[in-house]
């Protein structure tokens, strides 16, 4: 166990030698001294080991895989061929696909050409050709172009999600792309990948891949279930398995002797606080957590993380009136790919106080630099993304803050996350100066602001009626997902107070939804809006509104009333079954009757004998078929019970 954030030798330390201008571009990256994670797992990765790497965000896990692959492809005997790619690196978003992608760039960029290669030396080059490199997850082209990409650049490495993988090896790829000289597999974000809505495409590739080759998992949460389990699946062979957890004093004496040291899954540097709240005041606290951020700790960077994708999208378009002072990027996994890459290179290149409204999409393996708070407005409904959201700053040495915000009986999520090695230090309610509260939170009253907040948002939404539809829908899709909270004892849908969760989301009219039906509307009141005027900004929305409202006027009414139907009487299910089995009974009993009766009529008109006598049997047997079907009949309408008809027909 070591601190990630602490140096763990220097690069001249490892037992084979890099590349000296693969070590040139690490030192001029500013990576004087290896992480430990990098320690561990560049000289096992570097040989003949498989490994599955657990270390806490921001420790360097990028690099411990990206030397290895570099420092294997350069070392080959011979060339790979036009077709064969030598190392393949898969992520669960474009987006992390992307930055693993220009990482390798950086390295590659920086690369001598081959002419550069000393031509007298008696000894080989340590660097017999330079690798290529292939982004297959890239916004900007289709997997077709991809293949077109490949065939004209002819890479050594390849990088994408899954999804992307599977086409490009075993879709419009197969048969072009060669993968029998695959040295490493690289699966970033293994638990993530390993999750159920990318095993099956996972499952897919690893079978296509050859067996001799490296592979490596790569994640801040890899717990024993995830990695062990799933090590056969993914072609692991004896791996090495790599720890590297955090440890930090804990203990009120001042002695040394006195503290005990206490493992936790988030960066050493990191500072994290949970605030609790009334979910009517959250909005509220949001934006004095900012404020309080930017005069007293000079940030200039955050991360704000909503539970939906709706959510983002709403408050994006609200907050502005509310946090004036700050610039507002919106991310989430609904806006188009081009839309998304261009909103990180904005946010990571921005130079005034900038604020990212995102979802768990940018939660895992972005490297945003210098973000300096991370805030979760809402706690993550799987609680491995709340490391993953709090990693996004305090890495590589730096320090960081991270705050997230907790309602009513939601309190008992601290305790939940402590047992997941994830600490937090309790903050004060933060009152309108900035500074916390004295009072007792149980005793303290919702706090007069958020009436006032309330009145600064209305005005935005009443400016469009998309607003309104926006906001509503946020608020469904949070408390849709609120109660699909894995910790559901924790987070339940029936002690949140919607009424003041109506009002963190500036609503002017509670939505109908069935949570609501029998909630007390104490202390809500809807906005006084004419409904009938209230218009959308976008003029072909708000002209096919007014052509609908014109021809529902203009509809007669009595055209409106739909005729009465009778109400179906429900029925158990267990009941409908027993009487499908039944219906079924009847149905086998009567196509066997029908067969006997055939084959009789057939067997006597054979022999010849009787035929006259036959035919009237046979003309008995079919009226008595016919009074049978004629009681079904009734029994079906009710007009004759079944176990009159079974005893009628019994015998039969």
């Amino acid at each position: 166990m070591s601190n990630p954030s602490a140096f763990a030798g220097s690069w001249s330390s490892l037992p084979t030698s890099l590349t000296p201008w693969i070590l040139e571009v690490i030192l001029s990256l500013g990576h004087t001294q290896m992480t430990p994670v990098q320690a561990s797992t560049i000289p096992l990765f570097m040989q003949n080991k498989d490994v599955v790497v657990e270390a806490v965000t921001g420790s360097g896990k990028t690099l411990a895989f990206v030397i290895p692959i570099l420092e294997r492809l350069i070392r080959r005997k011979e060339r790979l061929r036009k077709h064969e790619i030598g190392a393949l690196v898969i992520s669960p978003t474009r987006e992390l696909a992307t930055q693993i992608h220009s990482v390798f760039q950086l390295f590659l960029n920086s690369q001598p050409s081959e002419d550069d290669s000393p031509g007298t030396s008696t000894e080989p080059p340590k660097s017999q050709y330079p690798p290529s490199l292939l982004l297959i997850s890239s916004d900007k082209s289709s997997t077709a172009q991809d293949i077109e990409r490949f065939l004209s650049t002819a890479p050594d490495i390849v990088i994408g999600t899954p999804g992307r993988v599977e086409e490009f090896l075993l879709g419009k790829g197969k048969g072009v792309v060669n993968v029998k000289e695959l040295e490493v597999l690289v699966l970033d974000e293994a638990d993530r990948l390993l999750d159920l809505g990318f095993q099956a495409a996972l499952t897919r590739i690893v079978a296509h891949l050859p067996k001799q080759r490296r592979t490596g998992l790569f994640s801040a949460t890899m717990t024993d279930a995830d990695a062990l389990s799933e090590l056969v699946r993914v072609g692991l062979r004896n791996p090495a398995r790599i720890v590297v957890k955090v440890q930090t004093k804990k203990g009120k004496g001042r002695e040394e002797a006195d503290q005990v040291m206490e493992e936790r899954r988030i960066p050493a540097n990191l500072k994290n606080f949970y605030l609790t709240c009334r979910a009517s005041e959250k909005l509220l606290q949001l934006t004095r957590i900012i404020s309080h951020e930017l005069n007293t700790n000079t940030s200039s960077r955050f991360i704000v993380y909503f539970a939906t994708c709706a959510c983002v999208d709403y408050f994006y378009r609200v907050l502005s009136p509310l946090l004036s002072s700050v610039t507002i990027y919106s991310l989430h996994g609904h806006l188009p790919p081009s839309a998304r890459t261009k909103t990180l290179a904005s946010f990571a290149a921005s130079t005034s106080h900038s604020v990212l409204l995102a979802t768990d999409v940018a939660a895992r393996g972005l490297d945003l630099p210098d973000v300096d708070v991370v805030i979760q407005f809402d706690p993550p409904a799987d609680p491995k993304a709340f490391s993953h959201r709090c990693g996004r700053t305090a890495r590589a040495g730096r320090s960081g803050r991270a705050w997230v915000l907790l309602v009513g009986r939601e309190v008992g999520y601290v305790d939940f996350m402590k047992v997941r090695k994830i600490p937090m230090k309790k903050q004060a309610y933060l009152t309108e100066d900035g500074l916390p509260a004295v009072e007792n939170d149980d005793e303290r009253p919702e706090d007069p602001a958020v009436d006032t907040v309330l009145l600064q948002i209305r005005p935005t939404v009443l400016r469009d009626r998309a607003l309104h539809e926006k906001a509503t829908k946020a608020f469904v899709s949070f408390v849709k997902a609120y109660s699909k909270h894995e910790a559901s004892y924790i987070f339940r849908t029936q002690d949140l107070d919607l009424v003041g969760l109506a009002k963190t989301f500036g609503l002017l009219r509670l939505p109908r939804m069935p949570e609501l039906k029998h909630v007390k509307k104490d202390g809500w009141e809807d906005a006084n809006v004419d409904w009938v005027t209230y218009s959308f900004a976008d003029q072909a929305r708000e002209g096919k509104r007014l052509s609908e409202a014109e021809e529902a006027r203009s509809k007669p009414r009595t055209q409106d009333k739909k005729p009465k139907t009778k109400a179906k009487t429900s029925v158990a299910w267990s009941n409908q079954l027993a009487r499908k089995d039944e219906k079924e009974k009847r149905k086998e009993k009567k196509e066997r009757k029908r067969k006997w009766l055939k084959a009789q009529m057939q067997e006597e008109m054979a022999k010849g004998e009787g035929l006259k006598r036959g035919r009237m049997d046979n003309d008995e047997d079919w009226k008595e078929l016919a009074r049978e079907e004629r009681m079904a009949k009734k029994v079906k309408k009710g007009l004759v019970g079944q176990e009159d008809f079974d005893n009628e027909f019994a015998g039969l």
